[in-house]
């Protein structure tokens, strides 16, 4: 898949797959929505994770993180993915995906498209500094998304 292509693709999915980690130590989760552009001259991917989530202190930790998309034929494994916790379960092994390292972090064998980003910043969304109807929509007391802002090193 050409450069245009892989972009358009990643632009026009509605479902996708962050993961941080290790392939030996590693969680991802269903992202439905994400942000890719150009941040100070630089091309990136922001992100967003509840605190609450598993794959927060993945992706907390280390330096490194995917982002992935899939043919429609994984709909029902991304499904899976973004309703269980790896906290509770080898989730992934419930799936019909293959992790594979990816350079410093994790994508699966099935992506479409995956981008290996370098973590350039991250960052609470604090619910005081949320406009109507966004805080009624998507806060939720104590549990605040953190964004994540990916520098674009590989896709």
């Amino acid at each position: 898949m050409n450069e245009k292509n892989k972009k358009t693709y990643f632009l026009n999915q509605t479902n996708g797959l962050l993961t941080a980690g290790t392939i030996d130590n590693f969680n991802t989760m269903t992202i439905g929505w994400c942000h890719y552009g150009y941040v100070f001259s630089v091309e990136t991917i922001i992100v967003y994770v509840r605190k609450s989530r598993y794959t927060f202190d993945f992706i907390s930790k280390n330096d490194y993180f995917t982002v992935s998309f899939y043919n429609d034929e994984y709909k029902k494994d991304l499904n899976y993915l973004g309703t269980k916790s790896g906290r509770d379960e080898d989730k992934v092994a419930k799936t019909s995906l293959t992790p594979v390292k990816y350079f410093d972090s994790v994508s699966f064998k099935e992506a479409e498209a995956t981008f290996y980003l370098k973590k350039i910043y991250q960052g609470e969304i604090f619910e005081d500094q949320l406009l109507s109807p966004l805080k009624e929509k998507y806060f939720i007391e104590d549990d605040n998304h953190y964004l994540f802002i990916g520098q674009v090193i590989e896709k």
